[in-house]
């Protein structure tokens, strides 16, 4: 498990980017499981939408990001990279995720070769999912 702390320090998002609490598993160069708790209080609820707030499906994809980021970062060879998007594949949204919601994020590593990775990754809210899709990384100093 990592908390806050260490994952600042694996990744180099911070407020209001910063969309991981915690890491509940992680098996580096295999999986990572992580928390989101989602809160009124940021910053892009208050124009998405008033009266009615939703998270941004980019964010939840941001925030799968920083996941698998922290699942390939974390093994050896890439220790100090920078893990960015270079594709987005099969990303399908199955619901709304609202303020109070807790996300789970998962992320599973299908392939890393050189600087390239393809991550396998899924977010749910009471155990029901409501994102999936595969992300392809490069890793770059």
């Amino acid at each position: 498990m990592l908390d806050i702390e260490e994952i600042m320090k694996v990744l180099p998002h911070r407020y209001p980017f910063l969309l991981v609490d915690r890491i509940l598993e992680l098996e580096p160069g295999k999986k990572a499981v992580a928390l989101k708790n989602v809160s009124v209080n940021e910053p892009q609820f208050t124009g998405h939408f008033p009266g009615r707030p939703i998270m941004p499906g980019v964010l939840i994809v941001e925030a799968l990001a920083q996941v698998a980021g922290i699942a390939l970062l974390r093994m050896e060879e890439y220790h100090g990279k920078l893990a960015l998007i270079v594709g987005i594949d099969g990303m399908r949204f199955r619901r709304q995720v609202r303020p109070g919601d807790q996300l789970i994020l998962s992320a599973e590593l299908l392939k890393a070769k050189a600087a390239i990775g393809r991550v396998r990754v899924e977010a749910k809210v009471d155990n029901q999912v409501v994102a999936d899709g595969e992300l392809l990384f490069s890793l770059v100093d």
